[in-house]
C-alpha cells in the first residue's frame, strides 16, 4: 500500500494535526483505503480516526473533529494506493511497446485501471475487470469511464489486441450501461485492421448504444522507429487520411439529424494529414474528449483570436523562437506571420524534427528536449524561446527524462513556457 503524502495544504484541516508531506495514512476508521475514490468516502464522516506513519516509520493515530464536507487539505503521490492495474493486451498498435530507453519512468507504464480511468480519463479496455470490480463500479456510480475499443467486431477486436477476452466488449459494456454507466470510447485506427467497413460496424454498434455511450473518438495510430520484431503496421496517406475524414462526416451528419450532436470525432492528425479544414468549432459539441487530441487545433484557434491585446503592448523588433512539432507547424505558421505582419515583430515558429522517435512521430506532445535544442541551435540572433507547454510534465521534465533547467542552461537565453493560445499570444506580445 502507498499512501504517501505529497503535500498538505498550508492552513488546512491536516496541517493543524501536525501531518506532514511523506507521512503515509494507513487506516481511516480502522479501514484501508485502496484509491482517493474510497477515501472520499471513508473521510465523510464528522469524526475519524486516522492511523499515519511518518517518515521513520513512527505510526500514530490522529482523531479529527470536523463538518461532513470539510477537506483535510492532503494530496498524495498517487490516486491508487494498492497499484495501478497492468495492462495484460499485447495489442498490434501499443504505444508503450515502441518506447525507447532513458525516457520518464511514467511513460513505460500499461496501466489498465478502471479508477484512472473515473478519475483522469485515462483509457481501458474491460479485458481484465473482475465481478468485484464491476460490482464497485457499479456501486460507487464510477461514471463516465473512457473505454478503448478499437472494434466491436471480436474476431478483429482479438486479433489487434491479442487476448481472447477482448471479443467480449459489446457484452462487457452492455454490462456497465444497463446499470446507469456512461462511457466515452475511443478507437485506434490501423490501416488495413479496423478501418472502412470495421469503423462502420464499430460506428453502428457504438451509436445504437447512445446516449449512454457519449462520444466515440477516432484517433490514427501511432508508429515511432522503435518497431523491431512488433507487427508491421503503417500510417494512413494524405488520401487515405482524405477517405477517413469523409466518411467520418457522413457518419456525423447522420448523428446531427438525430440527435443534434456529432457524436463521432476525428482526430486532428487526419486533417491535418490530409490538407482539409478543421470542423467549425460547434461541431466539436463542447469539446468532450480534448485531452485526448480531439479538437485541440480548433480550440487553439479559438482561444488566439479571443485573446486581444491593448497599446499598452509594445512590439516592434523583438524576436522569439516558437519550437514546435512539424504537424502543429501547419497550424501556428500562419497565425504567427499574421502577428508579425500586424505587429511588426520578427518571431519564427521552428518545426522541430522528432529525431528521437522517427519523423513518423510529428506531435508537439512527443518532442523531446534534446530534439527542440538540437533544432533550436540552427538560428542565431534571436532573445528568447518559449516552449509548448504540452512537452513538459507536472515536474517539468521533457520525455527524454531532460529537466526544465537543464534545457535553460543548453540553450543559454531566455527560456519561457506557454501553457496555451492566450498564454502564447501575450507572451509574444511581451
Amino acid at each position: 500500500m502507498n499512501g504517501t503524502i505529497s503535500a498538505v495544504r498550508r492552513h488546512s484541516t491536516a496541517a493543524a494535526h501536525g501531518i506532514e508531506p511523506m507521512d503515509k495514512l494507513l487506516a481511516v476508521n480502522g479501514k484501508v483505503p485502496a484509491d482517493i475514490v474510497e477515501l472520499s468516502y471513508l473521510l465523510a464522516e464528522e469524526s475519524i480516526e486516522l492511523v499515519v506513519e511518518d517518515s521513520a516509520g513512527v505510526k500514530r493515530n490522529i482523531v479529527i473533529k470536523k463538518a461532513l464536507d470539510e477537506d483535510l487539505g492532503l494530496e498524495f503521490e498517487t490516486a491508487v494506493f494498492d497499484g495501478v492495474r497492468q495492462c495484460h493486451n499485447n495489442c498490434v498498435f501499443c504505444f508503450v511497446e515502441q518506447m525507447l530507453p532513458n525516457m520518464r519512468k511514467s511513460l513505460y507504464e500499461r496501466d489498465d485501471d478502471y479508477r484512472l480511468s473515473f478519475l483522469y480519463g485515462n483509457f481501458l479496455t474491460l479485458t481484465n475487470l473482475q465481478d468485484e470490480d464491476y460490482e464497485r463500479i457499479i456501486k460507487s456510480h464510477l461514471s463516465p469511464l473512457y473505454v478503448s475499443v478499437h472494434a466491436t467486431d471480436p474476431a478483429i477486436r482479438q486479433a489487434m489486441m491479442n487476448n481472447r477476452k477482448a471479443g467480449e466488449i459489446l457484452k462487457n459494456i452492455h454490462r456497465l450501461i444497463e446499470n446507469g454507466i456512461r462511457i466515452h470510447t475511443q478507437i485506434v485506427l490501423c490501416p488495413g485492421y479496423n478501418d472502412g467497413p470495421v469503423l462502420e460496424k464499430t460506428f453502428d454498434d457504438l451509436f445504437a448504444l447512445y446516449p449512454n455511450i457519449e462520444t466515440m473518438a477516432v484517433v490514427p495510430v501511432g508508429l515511432t522507429k522503435n518497431r523491431a520484431h512488433l507487427p508491421k503496421l503503417r500510417l494512413f496517406s494524405s488520401d487515405e487520411a482524405k477517405d477517413v475524414v469523409k466518411q467520418v462526416e457522413m457518419l456525423q451528419t447522420t448523428c446531427r439529424v438525430k440527435t443534434g450532436r456529432s457524436f463521432i470525432y476525428l482526430g486532428d492528425e487526419f486533417y491535418l494529414n490530409a490538407g482539409l479544414p478543421l470542423p467549425p468549432t460547434e461541431q466539436y459539441d463542447g469539446f468532450p474528449q480534448l485531452e485526448n487530441g480531439i479538437g485541440l487545433s480548433r480550440n487553439f484557434l479559438d482561444e488566439w483570436a479571443k485573446t486581444t491585446l491593448d497599446s499598452t503592448y509594445r512590439f516592434k523588433g523583438k524576436s522569439i523562437l516558437l519550437p514546435v512539432g512539424e504537424a502543429a507547424f501547419k497550424l501556428i505558421d500562419p497565425l504567427v506571420a499574421a502577428f508579425n505582419a500586424e505587429y511588426g515583430t520578427c518571431h519564427k515558429v521552428v518545426p522541430v524534427i522528432n529525431h528521437f522517435f522517427g519523423n513518423t512521430i510529428n506531435v508537439t506532445g512527443l518532442l523531446t528536449g534534446r530534439d527542440i535544442l538540437h533544432a533550436l541551435s540552427a538560428f542565431n540572433g534571436y532573445e528568447r524561446v518559449i516552449l509548448p507547454g504540452i512537452t513538459l510534465n507536472k515536474d517539468y521534465l521533457f520525455l527524454d527524462d531532460m529537466s526544465f533547467g537543464k534545457f535553460k542552461e543548453a540553450y543559454q537565453g531566455i527560456v519561457e513556457v506557454a501553457a496555451d493560445a492566450a498564454s502564447l499570444k501575450l507572451l509574444l506580445a511581451n
